[in-house]
């Protein structure tokens, strides 16, 4: 027997993207109805099953949902993150995100929120204890696991281990109770500077720590994502600065070396020319931690890990040292295949604006609510491409300029960005005063290099 509800809305999935979703779309359609449903008890998504030392990556003042401010405004004072707005732990966005789903959600009485359930398409799920099955006759259903974020935890590698080899995701990192002769850390993503990071911070001498890496990665300097003003000159200028090197590059390598020279882009080993970009953000005192484990293996991507030898695709090898082998392989987001956010009953959540999947879902909400027809709708959520190789960070970038040319044309998109806390900073441009000339400066550079810096990239794609 199936039960049968109904619903305006059926979202599926409740992590970072279906939260932030629904609570501007309760905010702006103050009479539509709900239904959430998740494979998980609580929610929170991948946040569930992170490692127990993760953090975000970028400044907890703009991530979460809308309505509910994620870390006060505060500032972390100790650490690697000193002087930099707070990164907020798993456990306390897991905590933020039941609050929000509780205290706001529920109470509002028009969310329904079925935890612990496998959603089987067409409307349907099943509980997962129960195997009660429900189907939701819903006007409009959400997809919200389109942008499926792996985790160590469940992620199965994509190289063999032979089973006396000591190899653990970085999850379990925490719970080794005696003293390896040394760590090798294989993965050079975000998962793996994380690894990195928590072993030096935990004693582990560098000389201890053996990091493999297919490809190195352009980073991004996290002094350069803050939404605070103090920090306009780091955040807006940077922009600037970025639009001025790509106007100015001569081609794409140029274009690298240019945001490399003007603070844009980082790198870890400035011998190491990176091929990869994930838009991983990292602190100057992170990167120079990151820079005291001097034993590097680029042989390529892994192919096995024996008890004896790694073996890499290439047919190179490396010994494993009777390491612990830690499996930072990951990738972020998995399958990351671009099809339109409005398509009949049918809304996909996906990137609107680089780095940002939270506003980009809160944004697709407001645009659900106030923007009539699906070409129009379309036309404002051009969906912009999560970066890996370099070309994907000139296409990234491409679209992200053009979406942000377009929504300046919408007064009313424009008013309600600049009240959106999860936006970061379109609130800070506006406030600038009339008699703050450097802050004005800023802004004549970026708005005069934004045209010619479109043509370059148009160029570098063509």
């Amino acid at each position: 027997m199936i039960n049968s509800i109904k619903t305006d809305y059926l979202v599926v999935g409740s992590g970072a993207v279906g939260m932030a979703f629904v609570d501007t779309l309760l905010d702006e359609l103050p009479d539509v109805n709900i239904v959430m449903v998740d494979r998980f008890a609580k929610p929170g998504g991948h946040w569930n099953s992170a490692y127990p030392f993760v953090t975000l990556h970028q400044p907890s003042a703009f991530y979460g949902v809308n309505s509910l401010e994620l870390s006060h405004g505060l500032r972390d004072e100790t650490g690697l993150n000193k002087g930099l707005g707070d990164l907020a732990t798993g456990t306390e966005i897991l905590a933020y995100f039941e609050a929000v789903m509780r205290h706001k959600f529920l109470t509002s009485g028009r969310v329904k929120f079925f935890p612990l359930s496998n959603y089987e398409g067409n409307g349907v799920f099943e509980n997962r204890l129960s195997g009660l099955k429900t189907k939701a006759d819903a006007a409009k259903i959400v997809d919200c696991t389109h942008l499926n974020t792996t985790v160590p935890s469940t992620h199965t590698p994509n190289f063999t281990v032979e089973n006396d080899v000591r190899f653990m995701p970085l999850n379990d990192l925490p719970l080794i109770t005696d003293v390896p002769k040394g760590f090798t850390v294989v993965g050079g993503g975000k998962t793996g500077i994380d690894a990195i990071l928590w072993l030096l911070e935990n004693h582990v001498p560098p000389q201890n720590i053996r990091w493999v890496k297919s490809r190195d990665a352009w980073l991004i300097n996290r002094k350069n994502t803050q939404p605070f003003p103090e920090f306009f000159e780091d955040t807006i200028g940077n922009q600037a600065n970025m639009f001025e090197a790509i106007a100015g590059a001569k081609s794409k390598s140029d274009m690298f070396d240019r945001l490399e020279s003007c603070g844009y882009f980082l790198r870890i080993d400035p011998t190491v020319r990176p091929t990869m970009f994930h838009g991983a953000t990292i602190s100057e005192l992170e990167l120079d931690e990151l820079r005291r484990v001097k034993d590097i293996v680029r042989k390529g991507r892994v192919a096995s890990i024996t008890s004896d030898n790694i073996t890499f695709v290439n047919g190179r090898t490396e010994p494993t040292l009777d390491h612990v082998i830690v499996d930072c392989s990951a990738s972020a987001i998995k399958d990351n295949v671009i099809k339109p956010v409005f398509q009949g009953n049918l809304i996909t959540p996906q990137t609107v604006r680089s780095y940002q999947p939270v506003f980009s879902a809160s944004m697709i909400a407001w645009v659900e609510a106030h923007v009539e027809g699906e070409a129009a709708k379309n036309g404002m959520t051009g969906v912009v491409p999560l970066p890996d190789d370099l070309d994907a960070f000139i296409r990234m970038t491409a679209a992200n300029m053009m979406n942000q040319a377009l929504w300046g044309q919408n007064k009313a998109l424009r008013n309600w960005m600049r009240e959106q806390r999860l936006d970061g900073f379109s609130k800070m441009v506006s406030e600038i005063g009339p008699d703050e000339k450097s802050k004005l400066e800023i802004l004549n550079r970026l708005k005069s290099a934004a045209m010619p810096a479109m043509g370059k990239l148009q160029s570098f794609l063509n």
